[in-house]
């Protein structure tokens, strides 16, 4: 059984910065970050497998980096030059298959969330 949980979200002025922290345990080969804003759909932001290849969603190159610990099993996200149309809740995912992917239906382990603001 894999738990996630995350930290370090917070709210932000435009062009902040936030680092959010996914604590894990269980086994975690691939592990992503999403996030969704009210009224919208669950959207793939990050995700990382154990060979460290990584994918992002495209508004997001450039300015999230995500990257993980392995000693102490956490995943990050570093998120620079933040906008409006990034706040949104975030969560961290796990999954024992291959990556990495974006793909919401591949994981089978979920974070509780944590709020990310961005205000202009």
């Amino acid at each position: 059984q894999v738990q996630l949980q995350e930290s370090g979200g917070g709210s932000v002025q435009s062009g902040g910065s936030l680092k959010l922290s996914c604590a894990a345990s269980g086994d975690t080969r691939c592990m992503a970050w999403f996030r969704q804003a009210p009224g919208k759909e669950r959207e793939g932001v990050a995700a990382i497998d154990k060979t460290d290849t990584t994918t992002y969603t495209e508004s997001v190159k450039g300015r999230f980096t995500i990257s993980r610990n392995y000693p102490n099993n956490t995943l990050y996200l570093q998120m620079n030059s933040l906008k409006p149309e990034d706040t949104a809740m975030y969560y961290c995912a796990a999954t024992p298959g291959w990556g990495p992917t974006l793909e919401p239906r591949i994981y089978a382990y979920w974070g509780q969330g944590t709020q990310v603001t961005v205000s202009s």
